[in-house]
This record gives C-alpha cells, structure tokens and sequence, in this order.
C-alpha cells in the first residue's frame, strides 16, 4: 500500500507581509521556491523551502514571524490527523563550533523553551531575538511542544543554523510514520 506524501501550500498576507511556501513532511520535489536571506541556510535537512515572496521593506520582526506562523500552519496542515507517527523527536546538530539540541513533542500542546545565548544583535540582517520569536511562532501554529538550547558555540551564526539543523532533524524522526502502527494515535489520551 502506498503512503500519500505529506505535503501543505500556504498563502498568509497580512498588511505588513504576503508569504507563499509549500512544505513536504516526506521529500521529494516540489515547486521550488525562492529563499529569503533573513534565514540562516541550511542545505542538508531543512523540510520546508522558503518563502516565495516577502515585503522587502517591512522590518525583520514581522516577516520572520509572519514566515515561521506559516511554516507552523504548513507543518500542522501537512501532519494531518497525526495517526500513525513516532510523535517524538530529538536531535542533535553541530556547526563547526557549535553544537545544538531540539527536543519535539508533537502534542498539540503549543509551547516552546529556547535557549541560544547569543552575544551579537543580529546575524545578518536578522535581528538574534527573532530566531526564538520565530520559533514560539512556529511551535504555536504547528500545536507542537519544542525545546532548542545551544549547547555551546563561540560564532553567532553557527549557534543559529545549529538549532535549526537540530529543529529539522528532530523533525523528520518525529514525523516518520511508523510500520504496523497506521491510523494509531500515540497518545494516552487517544487523540493528539
């Protein structure tokens, strides 16, 4: 029996932003979209392609946080009934330096930690308190429980795309669907 891929396309304008992204939970091609350069790049793990297009001009903090709601709705929208998976995540990833945590609990019990202990205020052109600002957003809109700590790390922006190789990592082992356990919720509670 073939598995449908998980798969969301979402559309979010506001006044300040308009945000287009497709996400796939299970890889494979979809229509490529342009990266924004508010995001540290991750080449290896990411699940999610970018933006396709942001309001250039609106300040860092409403087009992160614009972009990781959407990230999170595309990430809920594409999990679907949450049957079937192994619910839990947890990762580690490390960029030179560097070295990050992300615990994920797909729970549907929004709530986030993080700790990154940045020195600089920004890497890049992205302000450093959007990367946890963006993260709470993505963890509200996706109804999931997650945990990011920097572990250690001397370079800003290596603490940075170390957590979200980490995010992305714990990620994929928390949505992997597990063999013999289809339509089966891993909750105490029966529902997530």
């Amino acid at each position: 029996m073939s598995l449908s891929r998980r798969t969301a396309s979402i559309t979010r304008n506001t006044n300040e932003t308009k945000i287009q992204l497709s996400l796939s939970l299970d890889g494979g091609p979809l229509d490529l979209l342009q990266p924004t350069s508010a995001f540290p790049p991750d080449d290896s793990a990411e699940c999610a392609h970018p933006p396709q297009k942001s309001t250039s001009e609106v300040d860092d903090h409403h087009t992160t946080e614009d972009t990781f709601l959407a990230l999170g709705t595309a990430f809920n929208d594409a999990l679907g009934a949450r049957a079937g998976i192994a619910r839990f995540g947890s990762a580690y990833a490390p960029l030179d330096e560097a070295l990050s945590r992300a615990v994920l609990d797909i729970s549907s019990r929004p709530f986030f930690v993080g700790s990154f202990n940045f020195d600089r205020e920004k890497v890049g052109e992205l302000s450093t308190e959007m990367i946890h600002h963006g993260l709470e957003s993505w963890a509200q809109n996706a109804r999931v429980t997650l945990h990011v700590d920097v572990i250690k790390g001397a370079n800003d922006h290596h603490r940075a795309e170390s957590a979200f190789k980490a995010l992305a990592v714990a990620c994929r082992i928390a949505t992997a669907r597990v063999e013999g356990k289809e339509g089966e919720v891993t909750s105490t509670k029966g529902v997530l």
